[in-house]
């Protein structure tokens, strides 16, 4: 019998990690490949891919990698919308398939699970990324059955992944991070969490732009780097003084990317007393016992992003994925 089968996915991952610290090495494996199989698309799916040894990265080593990104421009049809709307999404003509959309979406405030899938596609289509993403991930509150069946009929394909974990400024992200000697994947995936890739966003705090950088935190890194003239809504400068406290919150705990992000959200001080408190025996413990509430649900989702990004985008760990689900169909 799986030991994972039914649990949750923190339960379940647990399991796991207490039969390995056991030496119940098969009991280990199973846990961690049901996990995968039960949860796929969850942070306890990516450390159980660790822990079974796949080449995604752990939190010591992510920072190094390179990931390969393959982005395939294909996209599948629109399931709702005119002949109209539809070619001129497939050739990629965003903003006038936007437009039109504005005179064919009638039911705003009642769409059906198309309508609102059509939606969010379209929207991330224009860069109104938080609200597309928005859009399609609240199609899991949907409660009639046939609701449900249309939605996950939707999530078997690809350009529902693809939409939900976008690839905007890619060229800006990869020169910083490049720069920075960072995983361009990991900043991509934080990006995603702090921003949704709005560039404009400000927090009630004051934190800007893509990495909602906070105003004292830039001019810090403004004056460290030698920039004179900056403006944090500005994507290339968001990103270059982003990925520099990025590195240096790295730097700081000696390339452990879980300490890094977790500091880039709760700040040094916060982390180096946690640290303190709790030691660092196991890195899956401590992140349990972070106790801000929104910061250990901040690291957990960055990573979560990054596993997501490497599924959807990386052709080795697609494959082992595919690998998977093909072993453990019943």
């Amino acid at each position: 019998q799986n030991p994972a089968c039914g649990a949750n996915s923190l339960s379940g991952f647990w399991v796991g990690k207490w039969a390995q610290q056991l030496g119940q090495t098969e009991d280990a494996k199973k846990a961690f490949e049901y996990m995968i199989l039960r949860y796929p698309h969850s942070y306890y799916a990516w450390r159980s891919a660790v822990m079974l040894g796949w080449p995604v990265g752990d939190f010591i080593t992510v920072r190094s990698l390179s990931p390969k990104v393959v982005h395939t421009k294909k996209r599948d049809p629109l399931p709702f919308g005119s002949d109209t709307l539809r070619e001129l999404y497939q050739i990629g003509q965003d903003r006038d398939a936007w437009k039109q959309w504005q005179v064919e979406f009638e039911y705003r405030m009642s769409p059906t699970v198309a309508q609102q899938y059509t939606d969010g596609v379209l929207r991330i289509g224009i860069g109104d990324n938080l609200d597309g993403i928005w859009m399609l991930t609240s199609l899991s509150k949907r409660e009639k059955p046939e609701e449900i069946a249309e939605y996950k009929a939707l999530k078997e394909k690809p350009t529902y992944w693809q939409t939900l974990y976008p690839f905007p400024y890619l060229e800006t992200i990869v020169k910083w991070s490049n720069k920075r000697q960072l995983n361009t994947v990991l900043v991509t995936a934080l990006i995603r969490q702090e921003s949704r890739f709005m560039p404009k966003i400000k927090s009630v705090v004051g934190a800007t732009g893509l990495m909602q950088v906070m105003p004292e935190t830039g001019k810090e890194a403004a004056k460290n780097i030698n920039l004179v003239s900056y403006d944090l809504e500005n994507v290339n400068d968001n990103v270059n003084l982003g990925t520099y406290y990025l590195d240096f919150t790295h730097q700081e705990y000696k390339d452990n990317s879980m300490l890094a992000v977790a500091s880039y959200n709760a700040g040094p001080n916060a982390v180096s007393s946690w640290l303190k408190r709790f030691g660092f025996n196991d890195a899956d413990a401590f992140v349990e016992k972070i106790p801000y509430p929104e910061t250990r649900g901040y690291v957990e989702s960055v990573f979560e992003n990054y596993w997501n990004y490497l599924q959807i985008y990386n052709p080795e760990v697609a494959q082992l994925m595919e690998r998977h689900y093909a072993k453990h169909k019943k």
